[in-house]
């Protein structure tokens, strides 16, 4: 009677974890969101504002969070900040051109006090495209090595096929455990 009474509450008592998927505009977010969500590609257009849905992966329940990232929307990103577990920071692995904003935004989160705790996951999305840069190169123009305070993971993937997402949701997992 234990047992089932044990495992009665532990469906009913599971905790859930708030993750936040930033990045810059078209970069992939809301299809890696729906990737988690459906398993497919959804046709979307720019967001505007932010998506929540919430899903259950290994036994761990998430609410995620998509948030825009047009420039007139980064200002507002600090809102969405508190009570977060993770951070997913979502790089278009093509966007040579942007990188530094991405680093940018991705420092001045990780300094915010909401983000003190929170544990950072970088998807290079869009491994799937000739010429786009490596993890490697990604993790070094961002200068991953140096964040200390914070537990991190790099993982390359691609949204569209979802290669390499449910990788960085193991992190996320493992992390938990710890």
């Amino acid at each position: 009677m234990g047992y089932l009474f044990s495992k009665l509450w532990s469906l009913f008592n599971q905790q859930e974890h708030k993750i936040i998927v930033v990045g810059l505009d078209n970069a992939g977010k809301t299809t890696i969101l729906y990737q988690f969500l459906m398993n497919e590609v959804v046709h979307t257009s720019p967001t505007i504002g932010s998506n929540v849905e919430e899903f259950q992966w290994k036994k761990q329940r998430f609410l995620m969070w998509d948030i825009g990232g047009q420039d007139s929307l980064r200002a507002s990103w600090h809102t969405y900040y508190q009570n977060t577990d993770f951070l997913i920071m979502v790089i278009d692995s093509t966007d040579r051109e942007r990188l530094h904003v991405s680093k940018t935004e991705m420092y001045q989160m990780l300094a915010h006090d909401d983000l003190k705790k929170a544990g950072l996951l970088v998807f290079a999305n869009k491994q799937d495209l000739e010429g786009c840069m490596s993890s490697a190169e990604i993790s070094q123009q961002l200068n991953l090595q140096c964040i200390r305070d914070h537990g991190w993971h790099l993982q390359s993937c691609c949204a569209l096929t979802g290669e390499g997402l449910y990788q960085g949701l193991e992190w996320i997992c493992k992390s938990l455990e710890k």
